[in-house]
């Protein structure tokens, strides 16, 4: 009897308990948070990254004087881990105090402010005011974790908060993680004079880095693996995803849920809910924009960019430059959801945008949040 052919002679109770036999399989599982995104291994992968960072931290634990840092990566190369586990063990070794923001949900000066002001008023208070709250509060050696700096709000696009910290005469370093190196071509002169943030490029996992990744978590977390399908998985993300641990990571998950099914099934599953997960937390700006590249009839950045112009109007909304329109575009390559291209046209090139994800996904998220 086909799949089909059973589907139709068997009611829900019976669906039900032959999905929950099939799911008896996973208790070769002794720990399901090793598939949680937000897991810290108790020891990660050492990469060449790491060493600059720690030097940097080690620095300031001793010296009071900050070296800030922008680490720039791709999606799932390992920026927030490696500071989220930094931040577990740097306050047993030193005496520094490390506190973290993710600028996606706090993405103005003074919302980060407010949230580092934990259990406080800020009712009716000023940006400067808070900030004062923040110089009493935070009294010793401080490291502030910027996650995600590309996501604030163009409302504040000077990003105050980096100039205010900069020029403080209390010991503060910062370190900003963004997906994108434009985010410090956007600083404004005067804090990027105070600031100085030194560039660290995380490069993308390599096949065997995403295999000892996998392998540590199955570690952990299984009661049995495959050593050979570790290598698969990880090879698959290497070549297809831009080297993207997220998605090896949730391919291992579907794998061992349903083991009836093929590797290639698991994978491009869990490729299209990280896609469908990195769109939906696109900011409105960048859904806009990618709306608009997955509607125009041409794929040349100009004609999308008028595109998007429109539907900023049909918004209300005031549409970017084409500078700050292009920088937005560079993001959303560096989360896998277009390829950005220069071809000759006649005698000059122009710049064309190639989509990656899903045309129909990208349409009914965008007209889901926008119609």
């Amino acid at each position: 009897m086909s799949g089909a052919e059973l589907m139709r002679t068997m009611d829900i109770e019976a669906y039900l308990q032959q999905q929950r036999n099939q799911l008896d399989q996973s208790r070769q599982v002794r720990d399901f948070t090793v598939f949680d995104y937000n897991y810290i291994p108790s020891r990660p992968l050492m990469r060449q990254e790491c060493k600059p960072i720690i030097d940097a931290l080690l620095r300031f634990s001793v010296s009071g004087i900050p070296t800030h840092l922008a680490i720039i990566g791709s999606r799932g190369c390992g920026k927030t881990l490696t500071m989220q586990y930094l931040r577990q063990v740097i306050s047993r070794q030193t005496d520094l105090e490390m506190v973290y923001v993710n600028c996606r949900h706090y993405n103005t000066s003074f919302k980060i402010f407010s949230q580092l002001l934990t259990h406080e008023n800020v009712a009716g208070a000023s940006l400067v005011g808070l900030y004062e709250r923040f110089l009493l509060k935070f009294t010793k050696k401080t490291v502030l974790v910027l996650d995600e700096i590309n996501l604030m709000s163009p409302k504040d696009k000077d990003k105050e908060i980096l100039y205010f910290l900069s020029r403080s005469e209390k010991p503060y370093m910062i370190v900003m993680l963004s997906n994108t190196p434009h985010v410090l071509k956007q600083l404004d002169a005067a804090t990027r004079s105070s600031l100085q943030p030194f560039p660290l490029y995380f490069r993308n996992y390599d096949a065997q880095q995403i295999y000892q990744i996998l392998l540590d978590r199955a570690q952990k977390g299984l009661c049995i693996w495959d050593e050979g399908q570790l290598q698969q998985i990880a090879a698959m993300t290497a070549k297809q995803t831009n080297s993207d641990a997220r998605v090896a990571i949730k391919t291992l998950f579907y794998r061992v849920m349903d083991p009836a099914a093929s590797l290639e099934k698991c994978f491009e599953e869990a490729r299209r809910d990280l896609m469908i997960d990195v769109i939906n937390d696109l900011t409105d700006v960048n859904l806009m924009i990618l709306w608009a590249a997955a509607t125009c009839k041409s794929d040349f950045a100009k004609d999308i960019y008028q595109r998007y112009c429109r539907f900023s109007q049909d918004q209300q909304a005031r549409p970017f430059s084409y500078v700050y329109f292009y920088a937005n575009l560079s993001y959303l390559q560096s989360v896998g959801l277009v390829g950005l291209v220069s071809t000759k046209v006649d005698r000059t090139y122009a710049n064309r945008v190639i989509l990656t994800c899903e045309r129909s996904v990208a349409e009914q998220i965008s007209k889901l949040r926008f119609e």
